[in-house]
């Protein structure tokens, strides 16, 4: 006979924490996350359900597979997943765990989850990131991958600002900029949903980098359309 350990009946969802990485869909019009691991092909929402990654037909999560949402317990086992190199363009989520779960010495697997604050990197050149720009390198079938950026590095590429991203996504995500571990208020949402002075502050930078490209871009194309006219 095998010793079941007691069901669980908390008063609140547990808080959990993963990292995971920002993904924009290719119209621009919703914005998510994938795993870094295990379902990293199945992009998910602030509010979404587990399913099998494998196809199968059970609930997640299953006792007898790997399937479910997964997270860590501590904050800081998860901030350690980000100094691998691989996954420093990652973010890191704070959850609340819903549903069914099965508890582990170092987390959970579950059923079902909200994802409440999300916090981003630096930029690659060691900058506060204001934006979240596509990564030519990786994305999924329908879903730009996203890495984070500062004003200075976004040039012309397909971007979201953090308080732009955090709209998209829904459900009342709060998107912060970090470094060394402490989130920075450098972007997000009020508790009324309205943009407050740092965000502002964030946008413009932004909007001022893609302005600042562009007349690049014109000035180049103007000094090229000089060159070649001929005068007789």
């Amino acid at each position: 006979m095998r010793l079941r350990l007691p069901a669980e009946r908390p008063t609140e969802p547990p808080t959990g924490y993963k990292i995971a990485r920002p993904v924009l869909s290719q119209d621009g019009t919703r914005a998510g996350f994938t795993g870094v691991s295990l379902g990293s092909a199945l992009p998910y929402g602030v509010l979404d359900d587990a399913s099998c990654v494998y196809g199968r037909r059970h609930r997640a999560p299953a006792r007898l597979c790997d399937c479910g949402f997964h997270c860590v317990h501590d904050r800081a086992a998860a901030e350690a997943l980000l100094c691998a190199a691989e996954h420093r363009a990652a973010v890191l989520l704070e959850v609340s765990v819903l549903g069914a779960y099965i508890r582990f010495e170092r987390g959970f697997r579950y059923a079902r989850q909200r994802v409440r604050t999300a916090t981003v990197g630096p930029c690659a050149c060691g900058a506060t990131a204001v934006a979240l720009a596509a990564d030519d390198e990786w994305g999924r079938p329908g879903w730009r991958g996203l890495v984070p950026v500062c004003a200075g590095c976004v040039r012309g590429r397909t971007s979201v600002s953090l308080a732009g991203f955090a709209r998209l996504a829904g459900e009342g995500l709060r998107v912060v900029a970090g470094g060394a571990g402490r989130p920075a208020p450098n972007a997000g949402l009020t508790a009324d949903g309205e943009l407050g002075v740092p965000e502002l502050v964030a946008e413009a930078a932004l909007l001022q980098a893609r302005l600042d490209w562009f007349q690049t871009q014109l000035a180049r194309l103007g000094d090229r359309g000089a060159g070649g006219v001929e005068h007789d």
